[in-house]
């Protein structure tokens, strides 16, 4: 048995594993894309869809699975019902976040691995009560950080690393998209909503554990956004390199791309990466050395955190966006609009404590979990996980 599933491991490496069986549950925008990722990725098989509005799981399946494939998909508003009739054996959470922690334990707790949509949770103290609830367990609890599984970025970080490792890290990242609706009324709609993305992504580029995040942020005058659409955050590791991120959601004109622009400084020359094509390596010798092109067989994004979770669940490794793993980018996310609020410093192993403060009253009167109580600090709990 894996560690993770409630299934056997597949063990004869000569053939390919079987599918894994799994239920998305949400049906809106993000449910359908994870629909249709699940139907073409080898490693999963589609049995379920479940989303709280009645008739919407019915509906994604009828937009986006074809015909054939239609009668064989159990649906309905109640996950696990849908989950246990269906004969799933993890699930894909795809709810909004307010609904993460209620959604991610019950099926943990029902035997159910989980692979969530980024965030993690609603809040640091749930995302934390999470992890408790994934050791209590033993089921694998995967976030997808969808854009830390990009080629290119994988690439701009073998790259570094040739060159001696990034001890600076610079994103520029520059939109105006009009979105209307929920992100218009938010306090901090692009350190929250967006800049989540980069710093992550920074993780990947950048050796060592995040400690400290100074921030400001503010509200150009022509922004068309209720709260401050604009911020730059500098984030510190423990090895201190340092991730430096400026961003705005509201400014026209030479706009990068949505991955923002990446300038990598080591020490032995620098590596650049607009976020869309190939990075480039620029040696102190001199010359320019072009990253790699991805072939046909680079998983992206969904379809490659879709193809980690089933590979761990079929024996293979720890995903590396593992719930105590993807902690780290959310408490970055918090220290950073903590920090733009108060104007001060935020140290990381401050706000963690007080995150597992908080996550073990929460699962206190939930009475499901206790491995919180073994957690010595929330750093330690984390690194240990």
């Amino acid at each position: 048995m894996s560690a993770y599933s409630a299934a056997a491991v597949h063990a004869d490496p000569a053939t390919p594993p079987p599918p894994v069986p799994v239920v998305v549950i949400g049906a809106g925008g993000m449910g359908r894309a994870w629909i249709a990722t699940v139907l073409g990725n080898a490693a999963a098989r589609l049995v379920g869809v479940a989303d709280v509005l009645d008739g919407a799981a019915e509906a994604a399946v009828a937009e986006v699975v074809p015909e054939k494939l239609r009668d064989a998909i159990v649906t309905g508003t109640d996950s696990l019902e849908v989950a246990r009739r269906a004969g799933a054996e993890a699930v894909i959470d795809v709810t909004v976040p307010a609904a993460h922690h209620a959604v991610t334990a019950d099926a943990l707790h029902a035997g159910l691995p989980v692979l969530g949509e980024k965030p993690c949770a609603a809040t640091l103290a749930e995302a934390v009560s999470l992890a408790g609830h994934a050791e209590a367990t033993g089921r694998l609890f995967m976030v997808s950080q969808s854009r830390r599984n990009n080629p290119h970025l994988r690439e701009a970080r073998r790259l570094a690393d040739e060159l001696g490792g990034a001890g600076i890290v610079d994103t520029r990242f520059y939109k105006a998209p009009r979105f209307g609706g929920f992100r218009d009324a938010m306090e901090q709609p692009l350190l929250v909503d967006m800049a989540i993305h980069a710093v992550d992504a920074g993780r990947v580029l950048v050796e060592g554990t995040p400690v400290a995040v100074n921030a400001t942020s503010h509200n150009p005058s022509w922004s068309w956004y209720a709260g401050d659409a604009a911020a730059s955050a500098v984030i510190t590791y423990d090895t201190g390199a340092v991730h430096t991120y400026s961003g705005s959601w509201c400014s026209p004109g030479a706009e990068t791309s949505w991955n923002g622009d990446w300038s990598l400084s080591c020490a032995e020359g620098s590596v650049h990466w607009d976020g869309e094509t190939p990075p480039t390596a620029h040696p102190a010798a001199g010359g320019a050395v072009a990253g790699r092109v991805p072939g046909d067989s680079d998983r992206w994004e969904l379809d490659a955190s879709l193809t980690d979770f089933c590979a761990a669940l079929r024996g293979g490794d720890r995903p590396d966006s593992e719930v105590h793993d993807n902690v780290w980018t959310q408490a970055i996310v918090e220290a950073a609009v903590r920090s733009a609020a108060s104007g001060a410093r935020v140290q990381l192993a401050e706000l963690l404590d007080e995150a597992l403060h908080a996550a073990r009253i929460l699962d206190s009167a939930d009475g499901r979990s206790r491995a919180l109580e073994r957690w010595k600090t929330g750093v330690s709990g984390l690194l240990a996980g």
